[in-house]
């Protein structure tokens, strides 16, 4: 029996449970199917099979999981931190402990390549554990000392939050969101993406099996028109963390501002990877081809423009049309696979779509360009060369495994094209000229720079983008900020003149 056959039969066995019964929203700690009874389907993109039906979320379903969440919220935030900080290490052995099913229920359900994904769920242990380090400290604040007070700050947590995730790498994202929120003291519902429940559902029971008392976290499943909506509008959800789209997120922010709620969103990117000609030529190549084809391509922090210098840009376009060639597309099961299929035929007719829109405008397609055989959304690795910066492909999130590359004369010109698009998530920059790494970091418009790396996660470090990139930031200390409230206290010393009006 081949590798690919025992990750499949392995892989069956995990589903039965999913194709006999479904997949139900799971509200104060019970399984419930969708108020209205209602349910959508959810196919795996290697060959459209049908996995399983899923509970379709409506407002009902929402306003029961945040009236849950906002009931379970005292006893949560105020449970001993040694105590919450216990629930969420057992939370993080529960998904070592599932680690292989986990990862072979995420390729079937997004087409993400068995390579990747296999340690997808180890990262999301890493996430519940980092964060329950940080549990005993998460309220710690200052002493800022004035002439008559002593002033001190603390923080507490916000209160009910909604967290709504993409179907890129969805189980990782959702411990990356669901770990800090928890740790703070909030509580939970999750709505996430309508093309991947399946691993939300396996965290969601990892956590219960865990000890997490009911209603810390619930879990609604639906789509964004209408589960999505209800949550980001319901007043007793005091925040919405979403990753997803640009054009999502200003549609969130529209939708809480009746009842003001704090937004934190990880959007859209057009990263830029800038190779100058001084730089290591075989690392920056390695680099720029792992961050927009390794994960299909999609992920918000790909390099999906490669800004390479004109003095080498045949060399190394002629290497990287070689190497995007030898690319290995196939089964998402198969351990030898590389790029797997896309995720939906909604995305996949998006994707190829810009192959066209490249020849219009005047570009080459180097490489690629073409669906790769006939069953499932399966796609070749492509790449765009003779682009230039206005383009749709320079300017426009594809999301798949494309690449468009641009040639510059200038470190000045680089840096123009490098910020001019309306995103700005990650940037990467390639050069051995320490003076010039400096200057060119300074003034590229990203939340996140790697110099002569690709994107390589710290957990400590913000995450996040400026401009259509998002608003705020993850990680370490950063995520509390955003799901907790800071709080002023000022005692006085003494007696100290108090103005007496009217006296």
């Amino acid at each position: 029996m081949t590798d690919l056959q025992t990750n499949l039969a392995k892989l069956n066995g995990h589903l039965a449970r999913f194709s006999e019964g479904g997949i139900d929203n799971l509200i104060g700690g019970q399984s419930r199917p969708a108020a209205g009874g209602a349910t959508f389907e959810t196919t795996s993109p290697v060959d459209e099979s049908l996995i399983c039906t899923v509970a379709r979320g409506t407002a009902a379903d929402i306003d029961a999981a945040a009236g849950a969440a906002s009931d379970a919220f005292p006893a949560w935030r105020d449970m001993p931190a040694a105590e919450r900080k216990a629930v969420l290490i057992r939370i993080a052995e529960g998904i070592e402990a599932r680690t292989e099913e986990i990862a072979l229920c995420e390729c079937w359900d997004t087409g993400q390549a068995l390579r990747f994904m296999s340690k997808a769920a180890l990262r999301g242990a890493e996430n519940f554990r980092f964060f329950a380090d940080k549990v005993a400290s998460a309220r710690d604040g200052q002493q800022l000392r004035s002439p008559t007070l002593m002033n001190v700050t603390t923080r507490v947590p916000l209160g009910p939050v909604g967290v709504i995730t993409p179907w890129n790498t969805p189980f990782m994202l959702s411990t990356w969101k669901i770990a800090p929120a928890l740790a703070a003291g909030c509580t939970v519902v999750h709505k996430p993406a309508e093309f991947s429940p399946l691993t939300a559902r396996i965290l969601a029971e990892i956590a219960h099996e865990a000890g997490l008392p009911d209603g810390v976290w619930n879990l609604v499943n639906g789509f964004g028109e209408e589960a999505g909506r209800a949550l980001t509008e319901h007043p007793k959800i005091r925040a919405i963390a979403f990753v997803g789209e640009s054009k999502t997120g200003s549609m969130i922010m529209k939708q809480g501002a009746d009842t003001l709620k704090r937004v934190h969103f990880e959007l859209g990117g057009k990263n830029p990877v800038v190779v100058f000609d001084d730089a290591d030529l075989d690392r920056a190549l390695d680099a720029a081809i792992f961050m927009i084809y390794s994960l299909n391509g999609e992920r918000c922090t790909s390099s999906s423009r490669l800004l390479v210098q004109d003095t080498i840009a045949d060399e190394f376009e002629a290497k990287l049309i070689q190497r995007v060639n030898n690319i290995r597309v196939g089964h998402p099961l198969d351990p030898a696979t590389e790029i797997g299929p896309l995720i939906h035929k909604v995305h996949f007719d998006k994707v190829t779509g810009y192959f066209d829109t490249a020849r219009s405008d005047g570009a080459t397609i180097a490489a690629g360009g073409a669906r790769e055989g006939d069953t499932g959304w399966f796609v070749r690795p492509t790449l765009f060369t003779h682009a230039t910066n206005d383009m749709a492909i320079a300017q426009e999130e594809i999301f798949g495994p494309v690449l468009t590359s641009i040639r510059f004369g200038s470190e000045e010109e680089a840096l123009e094209i490098a910020n001019g698009t309306q995103y700005g998530l990650t940037g990467y920059v390639w050069t051995n000229d320490l003076k010039r790494a400096l200057r060119f970091t300074d003034k590229l418009e990203a939340g996140m720079i790697w110099v002569n790396s690709e994107n390589v996660r710290h957990l400590p470090t913000p995450f996040g983008g400026m401009k259509a990139s998002g608003i705020g930031r993850d990680g370490g200390d950063w995520s509390f900020e955003f799901y907790m409230e800071q709080k002023h206290i000022g005692l006085a010393f003494g007696d100290h003149a108090i103005a007496r009006l009217g006296a």
